[in-house]
């Protein structure tokens, strides 16, 4: 992508070219408002009056590469988010799929792990975790090891059912650890959702809170590829500001809010 199609300072979209280049992260395809802001207050804090000067430093410093993916990838999440949307997940979705005991699901953009968790959660209270697969992808390493690590701090439970929450925390001093048996269920791994291949087969993909972040030519490929990736009559579950309006140009139908079935044909 030429320079000028991304915006008119050639400091950042020579930024943008080098970290495409370096790192195949195509920061031209999020809206550049939202994360030019966020990296530039990024680039303050550590002192560089220019993104170029900041692109250098980011190459030679593990630690200032990490936070600058913590910063564009926007690591903030809870379990049971939109608590709402969960329980339409738990009582209409999943039944009317009618699953065998063994499904195929995928956390896209799983961030620290709240919303694999969450999935965990809820396919062991439905009887449906032993035998199911839970991928939990996403592109910033750290995010990840936190993740697999499974501390959490008080407030990221505050929408967890209490019954379910003393079920599957153990409470450490200040933070709560996971259930092991969670993790047992659940595959972490790194991957770029506008560039690398995906799995498919799906029963369940769950992307939330994350396209809002993307242009519309990146979450339109990005929907076709989700449905490309799910099984016919699978779901995809979206965040409650990513309602897709015209779903059937993807081979989606709307299954409840929020949520799309692929067409069978």
């Amino acid at each position: 992508m030429q320079c000028e199609q991304i915006g008119q300072d050639p400091d950042y979209s020579g930024f943008i070219l080098n970290i495409e280049r370096s790192t195949g992260i195509n920061l031209a395809e999020y809206k550049e408002t939202q994360m030019k802001r966020r990296l530039t207050t990024l680039r303050m804090k550590n002192g560089y009056s220019s993104f170029a000067a900041f692109y250098e430093a980011m190459m030679k410093d593990k630690l200032l590469f990490q936070e600058f993916l913590d910063r564009m990838t926007i690591n903030v999440s809870e379990f049971w988010r939109n608590p709402n949307r969960w329980e339409v997940l738990r009582t209409k979705v999943l039944p009317e799929m009618k699953p065998s005991g063994r499904l195929k699901v995928w956390s896209a953009a799983c961030s620290t792990g709240e919303e694999p968790y969450t999935l965990a959660m809820i396919l062991s209270e439905e009887r449906l975790l032993s035998g199911s697969t839970i991928l939990a992808s996403d592109l910033d390493e750290g995010a990840l090891a936190r993740a697999q690590e499974g501390l959490y701090v008080e407030r990221s439970l505050k929408d967890v059912p209490r019954e379910i929450a003393s079920r599957y925390f153990k409470e450490e001093g200040p933070v709560f650890r996971v259930d092991p048996q969670l993790k047992k269920g659940i595959r972490f791994q790194k991957q770029n959702l506008l560039t690398d291949r995906f799995e498919t087969g799906f029963d369940l993909i769950v992307c939330r809170n994350v396209m809002i972040y993307f242009t519309e030519e990146a979450k339109h490929k990005l929907y076709h590829k989700f449905a490309a990736s799910l099984r016919p009559g699978g779901v995809l579950f979206v965040g409650s500001t990513e309602q897709i309006f015209n779903p059937g140009q993807y081979g989606l139908e709307t299954a409840e809010t929020f949520f799309y079935r692929k067409i069978q044909s």
